[in-house]
C-alpha cells in the first residue's frame, strides 16, 4: 500500500472540511465546551478529521492510528468524535479532550493565560554538551526544547539520529519539523517503513500532532525490534523550533 495522498485544495476535501467545521462547531454548542485557544490545534484536527471521513467514511479521531481488521476500518478505543474517552473522562477531569480542540471553558482560559506568559518569558533553550545531546538521544520521550537542541546537536555534528514524521502526507504539507528526514503515515505504516529504509540500530524520533499515533508507532517499531526510539511526547503542536511549509 502507497502513502494516501489527499489534495487539501481539492473540491472535494473543501466541501468535506467545511462540514467537518460545522460538525466541531455543533459538539461544542451541544456540549457546552469551547475551541482551543491555539487555532492550529483546531485547524489540523479538523483538516484530520476530514480526511479520515473522507479515507475511511467516519470521523476517527487524527491523533490515533486507524486500522484495517477484517476489510474494516477501526480506530484504536474506537475513537469516533466526539469520542467516548473525551466525554466520559478527558474532558471531566482534565478540561481538555486528547486531541486537543473540545476544551471547557475554564480550561480554554487558563490555557490562554498560559500562553502569553510563556510567550513574555520564552527562551531558546541551551546548547548542549556533546555528552549531554547523547544522554538526551537515548531517551523514550523528549519535550519540544529537547528535540529543537537535538536538531542542533545534529547540525553540529555531536549526534546522529533520524526524524521520522507518522502524521499523514496531508499533515506534513501543512507543515513539518525543519530537519524532518522520512514521513511514514500512520495509514500506510508498514509499507512506508520498509520504502524508508531506517536502520534497527540507529537511534529514531517519532513524532505526530499531539504524540498519540508515535507513542503507539514507537511500540509497533520496538516489538519489531528497533532498538533506540524517542517519541515528541505532545507532538508538533508542542515544538517551538522551525516549520518548513
Amino acid at each position: 500500500m502507497s502513502i494516501v495522498k489527499i489534495d487539501m485544495n481539492s473540491l472535494e476535501f473543501q466541501a468535506e472540511l467545511e462540514k467537518t467545521i460545522l460538525f466541531t462547531d455543533k459538539v461544542n454548542k451541544q456540549f457546552g465546551w469551547v475551541y482551543n485557544p491555539l487555532p492550529e490545534v483546531n485547524e489540523g484536527v479538523q483538516m484530520g478529521l476530514a480526511r479520515n471521513k473522507m479515507m475511511y467514511g467516519k470521523r476517527f479521531c487524527p491523533c490515533f492510528m486507524v486500522e484495517t481488521v477484517n476489510d474494516k476500518p477501526r480506530s484504536v478505543e474506537d475513537r469516533i468524535c466526539p469520542c467516548k474517552p473525551a466525554i466520559e473522562k478527558e474532558i471531566p477531569e482534565d478540561g481538555v479532550c486528547h486531541c486537543g480542540i473540545y476544551c471547557t471553558p475554564e480550561h480554554a482560559a487558563k490555557k490562554a493565560t498560559e500562553m502569553g506568559m510563556e510567550e513574555a518569558v520564552h527562551t531558546h533553550s541551551r546548547g548542549l554538551t556533546k555528552e549531554e545531546a547523547q544522554t538526551l538521544l537515548s531517551q523514550s520521550e523528549l519535550d519540544g526544547d529537547e528535540v529543537t537542541s537535538l536538531i542542533e546537536a545534529r547540525e553540529l555534528g555531536m549526534v546522529d539520529f533520524k526524524l521520522v514524521d507518522v502524521r499523514e502526507h496531508m499533515e506534513w504539507q501543512m507543515g513539518h519539523i525543519k530537519g524532518a528526514d522520512k514521513l511514514v503515515p500512520t495509514s500506510s505504516f508498514f509499507a512506508a517503513l520498509e520504502d524508508a529504509k531506517l536502520n534497527k540500530d540507529e537511534n529514531i524520533i517519532l513524532y505526530c500532532h499531539v504524540g498519540s499515533r508515535s507513542a503507539h508507532c514507537a511500540r509497533i517499531l520496538g516489538d519489531m525490534g528497533y532498538t533506540k526510539i524517542g517519541n515528541l511526547s505532545y507532538g508538533i503542536v508542542s515544538y517551538g523550533g522551525e516549520i518548513e511549509r
